[in-house]
């Protein structure tokens, strides 16, 4: 299955693109994801959480940077995962570019994806716009991260974890807010059972 998403951010392209490649900063922005070691400048390990319902599923894996074009600001990026209590499995590749509109950035991901287990038998159906809603919450958490820091965006990760072991404390960076499937989900079957209401009383 294949999802299209893109977001605004009020920052010129290259330090969107750098922030968006440093997986220490961009982690704290995707709900429910957790960084648990970095192999390399391109693979990382990780977790990610989902809420479904009253079920949590979480899943352990592994994200790579496959293609890197910092002039073009575009990449490609390959992650599998499986889940921690489970048979299910998910894995995905998304295609990056970060280009100038306006004064700032868009960014645009096309991402194919394929999952299987206990998300896919409930939230297949809503798995579009719950992927709308996390973009959106990325969005909103990059944004204020880029606008409360000016320092450079270092895009080589270990100077980058050198660094922050010496560094002194700063404030802490903005983070993603937690997703509900379920939540989202009542919402959807409200707002289609409200218009086709309306329709029958049209």
């Amino acid at each position: 299955m294949q999802l299209e998403n893109s977001f605004a951010v009020s920052a010129p392209p290259e330090r969107v693109f750098a922030y968006l490649l440093d997986v220490n900063k961009v982690v704290g922005c995707v709900p429910g994801a957790q960084l648990s070691e970095v192999v390399d400048p391109t693979t990382f390990k990780g977790n990610v959480k989902i809420k479904v319902g009253p079920v949590t599923v979480t899943y352990n894996g592994t994200a790579r940077i496959t293609d890197r074009d910092d002039a073009g600001h575009t990449a490609t990026l390959t992650a599998e995962g499986r889940e921690t209590t489970g048979p299910g499995s998910a894995r995905a590749t998304a295609q990056m570019r970060v280009h100038t509109a306006g004064e700032g950035s868009t960014v645009e991901i096309v991402t194919e994806y394929h999952v299987t287990g206990r998300v896919a038998q409930f939230g297949r159906s809503v798995i579009p716009d719950v992927s709308r809603r996390l973009v959106q919450e990325m969005a909103r958490c990059i944004q204020a991260n880029l606008e409360a820091s000016e320092d450079p965006i270092e895009d080589d990760v270990a100077a980058a974890v050198a660094r922050a072991s010496t560094a002194p404390a700063t404030p802490a960076p903005q983070a993603a807010r937690e997703i509900s499937v379920f939540a989202l989900l009542a919402h959807l079957i409200s707002v289609r059972i409200r218009r086709l209401f309306g329709r029958k009383s049209a």
